[in-house]
């Protein structure tokens, strides 16, 4: 099959489901291929301009997420609710992806497109609703590293919860009472996201 930029980005996300950001290569993708290495040279320049390219494909499907949950939202929507829909569907796009999370992370030093534009329209949101121009950076650069920080700990989380006898139980619950308390709120991580976000818009809305 002849050899694509767009294959080659779809060779790149599933090794880098594999084996991670730093252990990616050029011949790795090439043998998932089946190519030769220096043929993929033809496409992408090299390991750097590929990361881009695979940041800029899971951000702008996050954007176009975005897009549609912002399309939906009711004339009356609050500020907040704009924020919330663009960090809902940026949590679930890149949840999609094996390490989309950190994709996300490293795009600012790949200038991937795709994530400016995430970062250009939150950061419009926030103008929009008169929050100081000097806050919304900020503002804007913390929402996405909350989003980012949420999806990696959930894509790091183990399938089965550690086996935890009674007596271990017991010396944690004694050493952290009010973590291990049984009162202590389980939400669940869709509801843990929504809330942290509205503590955040909130913290956002208060003079600083």
């Amino acid at each position: 099959m002849k050899l694509t930029k767009e294959r080659i980005v779809a060779a790149g996300m599933a090794v880098f489901a594999e084996v991670g950001y730093h252990n990616l290569s050029m011949r790795q993708v090439a043998d998932r291929l089946d190519a030769h290495a220096g043929s993929l040279y033809y496409h992408v320049r090299g390991k750097d301009e590929l990361l881009a390219l695979m940041a800029d494909q899971v951000c702008r499907q996050a954007y176009d997420a975005g897009t549609e949950a912002l399309t939906a939202l009711a004339p009356t929507a609050t500020w907040q609710d704009r924020v919330e829909a663009q960090a809902i569907t940026l949590r679930l796009s890149i949840k999609q992806h094996p390490g989309g999370a950190q994709l996300l992370a490293e795009s600012p030093g790949m200038l991937s497109t795709g994530a400016l534009s995430l970062m250009e329209r939150l950061l419009r949101t926030l103008l929009d609703a008169g929050l100081p121009a000097d806050h919304c950076d900020i503002a804007a650069d913390t929402l996405l590293s909350h989003v980012t920080g949420f999806v990696l700990q959930e894509q790091n989380q183990p399938t089965t919860p550690p086996a935890v006898t009674a007596e271990r139980y017991a010396e944690l619950r004694e050493q952290f009472p009010l973590l291990m308390s049984p009162s202590m709120p389980r939400p669940s991580q869709d509801e843990k996201f929504t809330r942290s976000l509205r503590l955040l818009c909130t913290g956002f809305a208060t003079p600083a």
